[in-house]
C-alpha cells in the first residue's frame, strides 16, 4: 500500500533551509518536512552574522536599487524578489513576534540586538509545523529517477522519486528536495550535485579582507575613517565607504564591497595586487593642493600636527604626516612644496600593496554555485530535474554586506516553499 504523505527533504539547516521548511509546513500541513544538517548544529550563520545580532536584511524598498547590491544574479533577484521582498521579510518577521529595526546604513536587524531572537523565531516554527531536524547527517549522494522508486518503511511499501544518500551509508527517500547547503568553497564538494547535470559555477571566495604583512599602517589597527574610496589598480574596480586598518591589513564596507565585486578577479590574480586609497574622497589631488595652500595662510602660525584641519582620527593623521616627512614642528606657513606634494599623495592617492585575504570574521560567503539558467526563477525549480529545488547560498547569487545575502535566503526559500506545497 503506497503511503498518502508526501515527504520534503531539505539538504542544509542554515537560513534559507529553515525559510523553505517552514513554510512548505505551515502551506501544506499533510506534508512530512524533514531537514538534513550536516555539522552538530543548525543557523550557525544566523548565529554569528552582524556580531552576534543578524543582520537580517536592509532597508531597500525598490527592487532596481536592491539588485544594484549583487555582483552575480541580479538579473534572477528582478523576477524573484517580486514574490518575497524586503517588506515581506519584515512582515513575515513581525508576525511571528520579531520587529526588526534600521540602523543609519540601511542595516536591519532584530530590536533585541540579538540574532538568537531570530533562531529562537525560526525553532518555533519548526516545533509548531513538527518539522523534523537531523543533525550530523552529512548527504554524499543523491539519485533520481523519473520512474518512481520502491522503499519500504515501517512495513509499508512507498514509492519515491530521490534517495538521499548519506555519509553513514544510511539512505532517506523522498518526493521532494530541497537543496539549501550553502556555497562551499570547494568545487569538488559539489560532486553529488553534478551528477543530476547541474552546472557549477566555480565557487571562490566573496566578502573578505585584504593582508598587508609588514605594511606600518597596521599598527594603526583599530583606527577607522567613516569614509574612504579605494581603487583596485589595474582595473575599474573600486568602492567607497567606512574603511577599517586591522592587525593585518583592511577591512571595512568600503574593502568587503570591493571583495565581493571582484571575488572572480581577485581570485584570478591569487590576491596578489595593488591598491590605492583617497582617505579624503571629497577632494582629489588638484582639489587637495588648493586647500592646503588656502590652509598655509589661514592656520600659518599652528603646527601642523596640532591641526587636523579634516577631522581625521589624530593617530592616522600622525601617521600620513610622517609619511609625507612633515616634522612634528612644522608650523602650516613653513611647510616645504616637496612635502606639501606628497601629504596630498598620501591623502588622495596612496598606494599598498596586497598579498592574500583573511575570511571576514565568520560571516564567509561564495560566489559561484548552480548555474542560474538552469532554475525557474519563480518557482526554484530545477529545469533539469522535476521536484527539484534550490534555496540560498548553493545558487550563483551573492551580496555585498548589509543583509543582502540573508534577503535572498528567506526569498529563494520561500518561493521554494510556496511551489512546493502547490506540487
Amino acid at each position: 500500500m503506497a503511503d498518502k504523505k508526501k515527504r520534503l527533504v531539505v539538504i542544509g539547516g542554515g537560513a534559507a533551509g529553515f525559510f523553505c521548511a517552514v513554510n512548505a509546513a505551515r502551506q501544506h500541513p499533510a506534508l512530512e518536512v524533514i531537514i538534513l544538517e550536516k555539522s552538530n548544529k543548525v543557523l550557525s550563520k544566523v548565529k554569528v552574522s552582524g556580531g552576534g545580532r543578524c543582520n537580517v536584511t536592509h532597508a531597500c524598498f525598490s527592487i532596481a536599487d536592491m539588485v544594484r547590491k549583487y555582483p552575480r544574479g541580479a538579473n534572477f533577484l528582478k523576477k524573484t524578489f517580486h514574490q518575497f521582498f524586503t517588506t515581506d521579510t519584515i512582515e513575515w518577521f513581525r508576525e511571528r513576534g520579531v520587529a526588526l529595526k534600521t540602523e543609519d546604513d540601511g542595516r536591519m536587524f532584530p530590536v533585541t540586538d540579538s540574532s538568537q531572537t531570530i533562531i529562537d523565531c525560526l525553532l518555533r516554527e519548526v516545533n509548531k509545523y513538527r518539522v523534523e531536524v537531523r543533525m550530523s547527517s552529512e548527504v554524499k549522494g543523491l539519485k533520481h529517477t523519473e520512474y518512481r522508486i520502491q522503499h519500504t518503511e515501517g512495513g509499508n511499501h512507498v514509492t519515491r522519486p530521490f534517495v538521499i544518500e548519506l555519509s553513514d551509508n544510511r539512505s532517506l527517500a523522498a518526493d521532494f528536495v530541497c537543496i539549501a547547503c550553502g556555497g562551499y568553497p570547494k568545487a569538488s564538494m559539489f560532486d553529488w550535485l553534478k551528477g543530476l547535470g547541474h552546472t557549477i559555477e566555480e565557487p571562490v571566495p566573496s566578502l573578505f579582507t585584504f593582508n598587508m604583512p609588514g605594511n606600518s599602517i597596521t599598527q594603526l589597527m583599530g583606527v577607522s575613517v567613516p569614509d574612504a574610496h579605494v581603487r583596485i589598480t589595474g582595473s575599474k574596480l573600486s568602492s567607497q565607504g567606512p574603511l577599517l586598518i586591522t592587525h593585518w591589513g583592511m577591512s571595512g564596507p568600503a574593502v568587503l564591497r570591493l571583495s565581493a565585486w571582484g571575488a572572480r578577479e581577485l581570485s584570478a590574480s591569487n590576491y596578489q595586487f595593488n591598491i590605492q586609497v583617497n582617505w579624503l574622497p571629497t577632494y582629489n589631488e588638484n582639489s587637495l593642493r588648493d586647500e592646503l595652500q588656502r590652509l598655509r595662510f589661514e592656520l600659518a602660525a599652528q603646527k601642523i600636527s596640532n591641526r587636523n584641519p579634516f577631522g581625521l582620527p589624530q593617530r592616522l593623521w600622525d601617521y600620513f604626516l610622517e609619511q609625507a616627512g612633515v616634522g612634528i614642528d612644522i608650523r602650516w606657513a613653513d611647510l616645504p612644496a616637496a612635502a606639501q606634494n606628497k601629504l596630498v599623495k598620501v591623502l588622495c592617492a596612496q598606494e599598498f600593496v596586497v598579498r592574500g585575504k583573511t575570511t571576514f570574521k565568520e560571516e564567509f560567503v561564495t560566489a559561484g554555485g548552480i548555474r542560474l539558467a538552469e532554475v525557474d526563477a519563480q518557482t526554484m525549480q530545477s529545469k533539469l530535474v522535476p521536484h527539484l529545488f534550490f534555496a540560498g547560498e548553493i545558487l550563483d547569487v551573492d551580496g555585498i554586506t548589509g543583509g543582502f545575502n540573508f534577503q535572498h535566503a528567506w526569498t529563494s526559500g520561500f518561493i521554494a516553499a510556496g511551489a512546493i506545497a502547490k506540487s
